[in-house]
Order: C-alpha cells, then sequence, then structure tokens
C-alpha cells in the first residue's frame, strides 16, 4: 500500500511539473546520444528498445521487436519467472506477426548471453537478434524458430515523447522502414512505416540481485500502446498507462514524414468488450475484444475511432500480449480504416 500511495502522489503531484514530454514532441529529435544499452549501470536500472511495423501486406499484418535490457521492478513488465541468477542482468526479446504461430520470447543473461556496444551501436541477442546501426540509420536481422526478419531501418526527427523526466525517458521515432520477412511460406517484402523506440529508468531493482518482491514493485499496473499507419506518410500514435489508479499517459501523437508532429491530451479510451487471455503460467487478463478511442482538440474532435481486435494475442510484452486489429473512424471528419498494432497489459486487478 505504501507503494501504491507514493505512486498515486507523484503522478498527481511532482510529474506534471517536471514531465516535458508535450513540449518535446513538438520539437525535432536532437538527443541521438541518448540511445545506450546502460549495460551494468548503477544509475539506470532498466532500457528498451523497440522496432514496430504496425501494418504488413498478406498473413503477417505486423512485426513487433521488443526488447528489455534489465528487470524494470514493475507489475506489468516483469515476468520474474524468466529472471536469471542476477536479476539485474535479465534482457528479453520479444516479436512476433499474426501468422500461424510466429512468436519468439525468451530472457537472456546480458553477462553470458549478451553483447552491447557501449554507444549501442551494435546490440546483439545470442544468435537470435542483431540490431546495429546509429541514429537514423538502423538494421534488424532476427533470426527465431519459424520466422526471419532482414530489414533497414531510417528513423526521422519526428520523435513522440511518453516521458520525459529527470528519472524516466521514453521516446519513439516515426521511421521508414524496408525488407523481408521470411517463413516457411516464401518471403514477403515491406516497404512501410515504422517506429524506433528507446527508453531508460531509474528502479529500485538496481539496488538488488532479487526481483524486487510484488507489493514493492513500482505499481504500473495497466498499458496499453496501439500504432495505427493512416496513410503512406502519416502515423498515429495511442497511449494509455496508468499505475496505482492514476494517469500515468494518455496521449495521441499525430506525426508525419512531412514534418508535423502533434501530442494530444484530451484523449479518452473505452472498452466495448473483452474476454479472458491465460498465459503460460495460467494466469487470468481481460484483454479487449473491441475498443473505442476519442482525441479531441478543445472543441474539435480530431480522431474518432472504433476498433476490433481480430488477430491471435501473442503472450510476452511483460506480463501481456500483442496483436493486430481493425479500425474505423473519422480523422478531421474525413473517413478512414485499415489495420493496426496493439499492445495490452492489464494487471489491475491481479
Amino acid at each position: 500500500m505504501p507503494v501504491r500511495l507514493a505512486a498515486r502522489a507523484l503522478l498527481s503531484g511532482l510529474a506534471p511539473r517536471v514531465d516535458r514530454r508535450v513540449i518535446e514532441s513538438s520539437r525535432p529529435f536532437d538527443r541521438p546520444e541518448m540511445l545506450r544499452p546502460h549495460q551494468d549501470s548503477s544509475l539506470w536500472a532498466w532500457t528498451h528498445y523497440g522496432i514496430f511495423l504496425p501494418r504488413l501486406p498478406g498473413r503477417h499484418r505486423y512485426l513487433n521487436t521488443m526488447t528489455l535490457i534489465g528487470a524494470t521492478g514493475s507489475v506489468c513488465f516483469d515476468n520474474d519467472y524468466l529472471a536469471v541468477a542476477d536479476a539485474r542482468h535479465t534482457s528479453t526479446v520479444f516479436s512476433s506477426t499474426a501468422h500461424a504461430a510466429q512468436r519468439h520470447y525468451r530472457a537472456y543473461d546480458t553477462r553470458t548471453d549478451c553483447a552491447f556496444a557501449v554507444d549501442g551501436s551494435a546490440l546483439r541477442w545470442g544468435e537470435d537478434l542483431d540490431i546495429t546501426g546509429s541514429y537514423p540509420h538502423f538494421t534488424l536481422t532476427g533470426r527465431y524458430p519459424g520466422f526471419r526478419v532482414d530489414a533497414e531501418i531510417t528513423a526521422t526527427p519526428q520523435v513522440s515523447w511518453f516521458i520525459r523526466t529527470p528519472v524516466y525517458d521514453h521516446f519513439s521515432l516515426l521511421a521508414t522502414c524496408r525488407g523481408t520477412l521470411t517463413d516457411a511460406e516464401g518471403s514477403t517484402a515491406f516497404d512501410t512505416l515504422g517506429t524506433v523506440e528507446y527508453a531508460r529508468c531509474l528502479s529500485p531493482q538496481a539496488l538488488t540481485a532479487r526481483p524486487v518482491p510484488e507489493n514493492l514493485k513500482v505499481p504500473v499496473d495497466f498499458f496499453t500502446y496501439q500504432i495505427i499507419n493512416l496513410d503512406q506518410r502519416t502515423q498515429l500514435l495511442l497511449t494509455d498507462v496508468r499505475a496505482a489508479g492514476t494517469t500515468a499517459c494518455r496521449m495521441a501523437h499525430l506525426r508525419s514524414l512531412d514534418g508535423d508532429a502533434r501530442a494530444y491530451t484530451d484523449v479518452r479510451m473505452e472498452v466495448l468488450s473483452d474476454r479472458p487471455a491465460v498465459d503460460e503460467l495460467g494466469r487470468v487478463m481481460r484483454v479487449p475484444r473491441a475498443l473505442r478511442w476519442s482525441v479531441r482538440d478543445g472543441s474539435r474532435e480530431v480522431f474518432a475511432l472504433a476498433a476490433v481486435v481480430d488477430s491471435p494475442l501473442r503472450y510476452g510484452h511483460g506480463r501481456g500480449y500483442a496483436g493486430a486489429m481493425t479500425y474505423t473512424g473519422s480523422w478531421r471528419g474525413r473517413p478512414i480504416d485499415g489495420s493496426g498494432y496493439v499492445e495490452w497489459v492489464d494487471c489491475e486487478s491481479r
């Protein structure tokens, strides 16, 4: 209970005074030196690299590459059963598509299984994943059971900050992605918009080799992140994160290759219907069947979206899931529809 009370006080009191995410989301990205893994750091407990392609052609629909370096010490994203001997040396890779059983979720020991360049220019997880390069150009090579991905990614200066504080930074860069996804049915080429994402955070996990006990974990207990490519040049990010019943981040980010970038904070999400999902440990989580989003700018409605989660949900996004959704709605009064990407972790009723 003290941890939950402290989280509520922080989010309602101090955080709004120091968080610069809205201001920074309207400015070009100018911090490439930030993209470091901070392995064995005594300050930054964990880091995150992610590359997400929300809309792929044909059977795959999406591709996610979600990595964590270091245990987070948080409710939503810690799976303590995967922790290595020293939890601080735990790293995970989660990659999946909507096709067949294409999912890779594995833990690694950063001391023995991984190789991370100090400047972040070469990141390797065993024989499974390599991310190389430096901003703005990156190469992704994933070799997983059942599928392989090879991609060249170019990040733009359009940055969306979810959190920008002295203790936690988390952002997404609009990117163009070109490559191939190969499986037993052949090779699928793609040339699409995607994201390059990074986070670094302080956490009590940095103080102990054992996983932080459940009652002392940072009480981030609800998380959803959804990505939609509105057209070949424009991307929408939708985020809703809660900790101990208090909103930590509920935002929409709109950005384009033309250089435009906007952040909206008048955002509503409603779950219209849901169902139970059971993970490999037997834990039950409510996951959405249908959702509704509304994004407003003053008196004007910018987005109205209805979405149906209609792909298999892949376990491995922390304690939650990732998959694809089909959406319809309006953007500044114009009709839109298509397929997007959804992440969902709901531990509020655990």
